[in-house]
């Protein structure tokens, strides 16, 4: 199954790729600064780890053999506390705050869009409760989940304002409207409004790592039962 979501959720970063970067080429954008900014989207790099965690923990899995007597290695339980959480939090805030942001016609891959922001997530939470083999996480866990996440928004922040909109010519490129703080979802307040957003969004995201790391050690416990059937 970790496997099999790995190669669903690849199909449609790759399908959703394709179509953004090929429509640059055919309109005549710079293919390149495309390019890196579908790569720049969380949800993307969300995506991207969970294919990589996913099909290391589903090869560990298969290498390990029976799993009622073994934990999983300590970074490949940190990796996957990371991805659930990101793809969690992927999916809370695209369906909470843009689901209803309309987007041009042709630019999206429908099946690829739900996969991303809706399947993926819920394949990953499903790991997080059904899985064998699950390691018990320290507490300090959080904070490696949240590393990733600060980088993410440190980059976005100062890319930001130098990046170019290779669609509209604007001299500004965010991945998402509530980080830029030019536009109506984080004005009058600017970048006092993006703050906000942020500060909202890293304690989602501390909370959701803190309800993981409680659920690794709840069933290394055997407070959730290991496998469901044999």
């Amino acid at each position: 199954m970790r496997l099999a979501s790995a190669g669903l959720i690849l199909a449609a970063v790759v399908a959703q790729a394709r179509v953004t970067i090929s429509g640059a080429v055919d309109a005549g954008r710079d293919v390149a600064l495309t390019t890196v900014n579908f790569f720049s989207f969380f949800t993307i790099l969300s995506n991207v780890g969970s294919v990589v965690v996913l099909t290391w923990a589903g090869v560990w899995l298969l290498r390990a053999g029976p799993a009622r007597a073994r934990r999983e290695p300590l970074s490949l339980a940190v990796a996957l506390a990371c991805v659930t959480t990101y793809m969690a939090i992927t999916g809370v805030v695209y369906n909470v705050l843009l689901r209803g942001i309309e987007l041009p016609q042709g630019t999206t891959v429908a099946w690829s869009n739900e996969v991303l922001h809706v399947v993926g997530p819920a394949l990953l939470l499903l790991d997080l409760f059904l899985s064998p083999a699950r390691r018990g996480l320290p507490w300090r866990g959080v904070l490696a989940v949240l590393a990733v996440p600060v980088v993410w928004i440190g980059y976005t922040l100062v890319r930001g304002p130098l990046a170019t909109n290779p669609v509209t010519g604007a001299g500004s490129w965010y991945p998402y409207p509530f980080l830029d703080p030019a536009t109506p979802v984080a004005s009058p307040q600017g970048y006092a409004g993006v703050l906000l957003y942020v500060v909202g969004i890293a304690v989602a995201i501390g909370a959701v790592a803190a309800g993981v790391v409680a659920l690794t050690r709840l069933r290394e416990r055997g407070g959730i039962p290991e496998r469901v059937g044999t």
